[in-house]
């Protein structure tokens, strides 16, 4: 309901009305249905009205209104939809490009480790002597290494990414457009001195080689497993089939995803004995509920 309120005042001269039907009459209006007539003589008179209006009620906005609102609703009902669908598709072409990514990378890491294991132990063993001590060192250091680049991860997590690096994981803490981030880099740093361990102990043989092929070794296969359950299973960045119906991953997953909601503080910092880092603060209680949470969302998808 709409108010006008409008005020006029007016300088006349006195004139001396005859009591007629037909004479004007100063009016002081307050309300539609209040008069207050002023007859008293002075050699000026104003006439003060107020007018307070109100707009009838209408049963509908005004045609005009009606129309560009209308066309702005149609507008936003096309747009709308339009943008969800362009926005599942990008997803899903990020989320393909990823996984082609991954199984290349799975596959091809794969074979190499395999036939690189099979062809040294065959050079080493050309003599007929099979080196035991090197054959031992080289599968201790692989367990070794992939047990200890959990603790290094965890380390690395807290005093390094969290602090000096944040400008480069940041990108893993924002919603991430594309298929990759920033913090993919660190995958690739990882890489380096793998890579360089594996080819010296490929091409030389002792046992310094030995270990040191299998500490490369232990940090690939950590790498392999570190992709498929933290940016497959925490971050849904590519499908990971029955490795989701493992309890422990799923606690791990759970145990990650609080790491994200930073509720203990950014505990846990690391991945595979992260239900262990919520333990010691305390944190079942909300890693149980953050499990069940994803069930149900893995449920409702």
């Amino acid at each position: 309901m709409a108010v006008g309120l409008s005020a006029a005042i007016i300088p006349k001269p006195f004139r001396s009305f005859p009591s007629s039907r037909h004479a004007p009459r100063p009016t002081l209006i307050f309300h539609p249905l209040l008069t207050t007539t002023c007859g008293a003589r002075r050699k000026k008179s104003f006439a003060v009205s107020f007018v307070v209006e109100k707009e009838q009620k209408r049963s509908g906005p005004p045609p005009q209104i009606v129309e560009q609102g209308s066309g702005d609703v149609s507008d936003r009902q096309i747009l709308i939809p339009a943008r969800v669908s362009e926005k599942l598709a990008r997803k899903r072409s990020e989320r393909f490009t990823y996984l082609v990514a991954a199984v290349m990378s799975s596959f091809g890491i794969t074979s190499m480790s395999v036939m690189a294991v099979y062809y040294r132990f065959w050079w080493q063993m050309e003599g007929g002597a099979v080196p035991l001590a090197e054959m031992l060192g080289t599968f201790t250091l692989s367990v070794g290494a992939a047990v200890g680049m959990e603790f290094w991860a965890r380390w690395a997590h807290r005093a390094l990414w969290h602090a000096s690096l944040w400008h480069m994981h940041e990108s893993h803490h924002r919603p991430r457009e594309g298929a990759f981030e920033l913090n993919d880099v660190f995958a690739i740093i990882n890489a380096v001195p793998a890579i360089a361990l594996l080819s010296y102990g490929f091409f030389n043989k002792g046992l310094v080689p030995g270990l040191c092929f299998g500490a490369g070794l232990g940090i690939t296969v950590f790498g392999m497993a570190y992709m498929f359950v933290h940016d497959g299973l925490v971050h849904k960045r590519f499908p990971v089939g029955p490795i989701a119906d493992v309890p422990y991953f799923r606690k791990v997953a759970a145990a990650h995803q609080l790491h994200h909601s930073e509720k203990f503080n950014g505990v846990p910092y690391g991945l595979f004995l992260g239900p262990k880092e919520l333990e010691d603060v305390g944190g079942l209680e909300e890693l149980e509920k953050e499990i069940n949470r994803r069930i149900k969302s893995s449920k409702g998808s």
